[in-house]
């Protein structure tokens, strides 16, 4: 089971930890007011109450069990934040990563140790961007810094047609993850050859962003 550490239980680290939770990760999250660490106590596997601040608290409770450390601290004082992620560095923590209220805290942020950099509003206003612009499209997720996995209504194009057929590595550099019927909610993950898209069928696709958004613009004609 992985085990991940989340700090700092606002509205972002709350739902952070609950969802963790939910996909099967064994969760430490903490907080400096009590009230929000009782919010989450039993939700969680262990809930403490702690300074994000003090080196001694992060070391007394965090093992080298922890795959990855979460900071989710508040946006108005970057101080916390970033002592944060300087002494989780120290500790030894290998993934570390952070919420960041701007371009120059976030490259603080790097510069003390964070592994990578989240923006939770940019990041869910360029998903809703992409959805407005691109109404087929139903979620975008990023990989690293040029692969995305993007969900989307089949294109016409492609209805009726085996993914042998489709042939989309050599046209399009893509390959598709999985599958699913419209009113379905789980996907049928690693189609093989001979599988055949339906014209209500939702696919996940994995490739470069440049040449998912050569795709994307089949989804609307």
């Amino acid at each position: 089971m992985k085990q991940v550490c989340v700090i700092g239980l606002g509205q972002f680290g709350t739902h952070l930890v609950r969802s963790l939770v939910k996909m099967g990760c064994e969760v430490l999250a903490i907080d400096n007011k009590e009230k929000r660490v009782d919010n989450v106590r039993d939700d969680v596997h262990r809930a403490l109450i702690g300074d994000a601040r003090s080196y001694e608290m992060l070391a007394g409770v965090l093992s080298d069990t922890v795959d990855d450390v979460v900071i989710c601290l508040g946006e108005t004082n970057l101080e916390p934040s970033i002592l944060c992620a300087l002494h989780l560095k120290r500790i030894g923590a290998k993934s570390i990563r952070s919420t960041a209220a701007n371009d120059d805290h976030a490259e603080i942020l790097s510069a003390v140790g964070a592994t990578e950099i989240i923006f939770p509003e940019r990041n869910a206003a360029a998903r809703l961007a992409r959805r407005i612009a691109n109404p087929g499209i139903r979620d975008m997720f990023p990989l690293d810094e040029n692969y995305r996995i993007l969900e989307v209504d089949a294109p016409p194009e492609t209805h009726g047609k085996s993914l042998l057929e489709l042939d989309l590595r050599s046209k399009y550099d893509l390959l598709i993850l999985a599958t699913r019927p419209n009113e379905q909610k789980s996907f049928d993950f690693l189609p093989g050859p001979e599988k055949v898209i339906r014209p209500d069928e939702v696919l996940m696709l994995v490739g470069r962003e440049l040449d998912l958004a050569r795709f994307a613009p089949l989804v609307d004609e």
